[in-house]
């Protein structure tokens, strides 16, 4: 027997306001106490009334946009009811009947397109530490404004379900809507999974694992509950329908409580926050504001720029947002192809890559750069040794041809200078042999005879030129 596996993800994103979605309280707790960053609204002091945060509605128009969603121009908040120490209210202010995010969907590198059911904005609940004996509550994380992304169930297997919430990542990344530090949980994923039999017109029976913030602990829960509900099924036994957790270190799900189902929460209308009303003005105003998304940069640079190559950068928006300066800069492909090798196999591979990230050369001097070993002033080598300079703290404020010139690596490309060096190495008697040995057909020594040539300029030689004119010296 065949079984056939779906899965539906629901993705909760921190939007990153300044304040959270219905206080004045500051909303990035990163690094602060537990409990620092807390209103009486937020641990619901009786008769605080929330106030909804405007800059929520235009974060959630751009990560609407950037999943290709329609904004619903009426939109309202409900009640959520369930009863958890994380959640002081006792009910959680979210959108069940009129979300503001409508059908959209989202393209996978492979070209394969998972479809958005809707997104909801929703205020996050708190944060729970387990000890042995008792639990801490952290609230610091209440009323932080969410926007909870339902797919459909198009995902059919692990590796789409990790190339999913990756290029999820990336769309809310790009369109700046969120911070995106996964390990902070800006980003947290709930993957529903179940199997059927290969033709069965009806889905199984589904299990939730909750709360992951990795593309591989996606993958990998993925692949294992769909292990392990195949041989139920093979055994003969029943899948329950319950939420689950997820260890990383076992590489294990283990039962939490069993799933609720819409009827359990009790949902009504949030009596305390008028209804959404957004123009169709204000919508497209806010939509302009979406900026180059992946999709438009592997449009404009799939066929310059490698694809895995391509499939790293996008990881960085940064780095994608300069080569694209660099590219309206100079209009050179050559240009780009270059810096996006150094940005990937130089800058990505560098310990302090993150700090670097935040402090990019400009966009002129990287074209300099480029031209410069274009027009082989520069080395291979000498290249890489220039761009890494450039991000030293005591080079700030010079240019890239001064940084070059500092570290005497611009290359002697004068023929007429070059041809001088030569012919001194060519009168010495060690290269005598070496010589003699090229002109009976060997042509391995040429190696021997051009690192003399940079030995005697220094360094400053182009090997290029240099080979050129050995060659026709010894023709």
């Amino acid at each position: 027997m065949i079984y056939i596996p779906t899965i539906g993800i629901e993705c909760h994103v921190q939007l990153k306001t300044k304040t959270k979605l219905f206080s004045e309280v500051d909303n990035d707790a990163r690094g602060k106490e537990p409990n620092a960053c807390v209103s009486p609204v937020d641990y619901a002091l009786p008769g605080m009334l929330p106030r909804l945060n405007g800059a929520a509605i235009k974060y959630a128009i751009l990560a609407g946009r950037a999943m290709n969603c329609k904004i619903n121009p009426y939109s309202r908040f409900d009640r959520k009811h369930y009863f958890y120490p994380d959640s002081p209210k006792g009910y959680q202010i979210t959108q069940f009947y009129h979300p503001i995010i409508g059908a959209g969907w989202v393209e996978l590198p492979s070209g394969t397109k998972i479809r958005i059911e809707h997104a909801h904005l929703e205020g996050d609940a708190g944060k729970l530490t387990h000890f042995d004996t008792y639990s801490l509550v952290d609230l610091n994380r209440v009323d932080t404004p969410l926007i909870e992304i339902v797919s459909m169930p198009d995902i059919h297997s692990a590796k789409d379900a990790h190339d999913y919430c990756k290029e999820l990542w990336r769309l809310m990344c790009y369109a700046g809507v969120t911070y995106g530090d996964l390990y902070n949980g800006n980003m947290r994923f709930d993957v529903n999974t179940s199997v059927a039999e290969e033709g069965s017109e009806q889905l199984g029976t589904r299990t939730e694992v909750k709360n992951l913030n990795s593309f591989k602990s996606v993958e990998r829960a993925v692949e294992y509950e769909i292990v392990r509900q195949t041989k139920l099924l093979e055994a003969g036994e029943k899948v329950v329908q319950q939420t689950l957790g997820w260890n990383d270190a076992t590489g294990k799900t283990s039962p939490q409580r069993s799933k609720e189902v819409a009827a359990d929460y009790r949902y009504m209308p949030e009596p305390d926050l008028p209804p959404i009303h957004l123009t169709e003005e204000f919508i497209a105003t806010e939509s302009a504001k979406l900026p180059l998304m992946p999709a438009d940069y592997r449009a404009k640079f799939g066929e310059i720029i490698a694809h895995d190559t391509l499939e790293i950068l996008l990881d960085y928006p940064e780095l994608m947002l300069k080569l694209n300066e660099i590219s309206l800069q100079t209009g050179l492909a050559a240009d780009v192809v270059l810096i996006s090798n150094l940005f990937a196999s130089v800058l990505l591979a560098e310990e302090k890559s993150a700090e670097y990230l935040n402090d990019l050369p400009s966009a002129a001097d990287l074209a300099k750069l480029a031209d410069m070993n274009t027009k082989k002033e520069l080395s291979s080598t000498a290249t890489k040794e220039v761009f890494l300079k450039m991000f030293d703290p005591q080079m700030k404020g010079r240019g890239t041809e001064q940084i070059a010139k500092e570290l005497g690596l611009i290359q002697e490309n004068d023929l007429g200078a070059l041809e001088a060096i030569v012919d001194t190495v060519l009168k010495k008697p060690e290269t005598k042999k070496a010589q003699d040995d090229f002109r009976a057909g060997e042509e391995k020594v040429i190696g021997f005879l051009v690192g003399q040539v940079m030995k005697e300029s220094h360094g400053k030689a182009n090997p290029s030129a240099v080979q050129d004119i050995l060659r026709k010296k010894l023709a």
